[in-house]
């Protein structure tokens, strides 16, 4: 069995977004590699003025959102009348589909805010579908404990891990997905086998992994090559997000809140939210 190796590092960088709010971003709109996935945003403060903003009404298409609260709240509301609010530990996604207007705003628990949200693309086939929305508290995230101090998290789809498949709740994404979180103290391992046909990453919050010699460490992203089996070991108190999926291999033009396969396509979104049909 090929185990994967670290491909390439990518180290996240400081922006904002929304009505200011401060994040974390890494982001390969035009890196296949990344496919089929778009972007990732870290989302950490103990500063009420670095999220107090959120994100007020704005619209998608062409993706999909998945919001993953470590510490903290996110209220979601949209244009389908939808109302959640995760909690800690618990998980939201939503696919925009055609089209979806909707608004996040994020509230600190005992102080900390601590989240995630991931974007993954859409395939063509699918990028004017009905937009759909689906909240995952904590206690419907599947949990498998893999030694003393040491807990993967399946959030969406299987994840093989020494013989026993670990289902998470997502399973409807546009295309197959794994969406994991694992927390392990200092030399906490976790091995396991990945479909070999799906493109995998490794997000780095907390401390430093190791992968045959290879580190990467907080706020890096480390894209794997292929491969089926995938060993890592945690140099420190470690805390990693593991996404992998089938590849889309499509164009992606990206403007703003919209991702499609062309600038026509583009230019219709934008008419479309301008004349108040982009959800109809």
């Amino acid at each position: 069995m090929a185990i994967r190796q670290i491909q390439s590092i990518l180290r996240a960088h400081q922006t904002s977004d929304g009505d200011g709010v401060k994040i974390q971003r890494v982001h390969g709109f035009e890196n296949a590699a990344f496919s089929p996935f778009l972007m990732l945003d870290e989302l950490k403060s103990d500063e009420a003025a670095d999220y107090v903003g959120g994100f007020p009404p704005h619209p998608h298409r062409g993706i999909e959102t998945l919001t993953y609260m470590l510490k903290g709240h996110f209220q979601h509301q949209d244009h389908m009348g939808n109302r959640g609010e995760l909690k800690d530990g618990g998980a939201q996604w939503m696919s925009a589909g055609k089209g979806v207007i909707h608004s996040e705003m994020p509230i600190m628990t005992d102080g900390q805010l601590h989240g995630f949200q991931i974007w993954i693309n859409l395939p063509a086939s699918k990028k004017m579908q009905p937009a759909q929305y689906h909240d995952f508290q904590s206690d419907v995230i599947a949990e498998k404990q893999l030694g003393p101090n040491n807990l993967i998290r399946v959030i969406a789809g299987d994840l093989t891990i020494e013989g026993d498949t670990v289902t998470g709740p997502l399973q409807q994404t546009g295309v197959p997905t794994t969406i994991a979180d694992w927390q392990t103290a200092a030399g906490g391992q976790l091995n396991s086998c990945l479909n070999p046909d799906f493109q995998a990453m490794l997000y780095v919050y907390q401390g430093e992994i190791d992968i045959d010699g290879r580190a990467a460490k907080a706020g890096e992203l480390a894209i794997l090559n292929a491969g089926e089996g995938l060993s890592i070991k945690a140099k420190e108190d470690t805390g990693m997000l593991l996404l992998s999926g089938m590849p889309i291999h499509e164009p992606v033009v990206h403007y703003g809140p919209f991702v499609m396969n062309s600038m026509d396509e583009i230019e219709q979104a934008i008419r479309d939210y301008q004349t108040g049909t982009l959800t109809d």
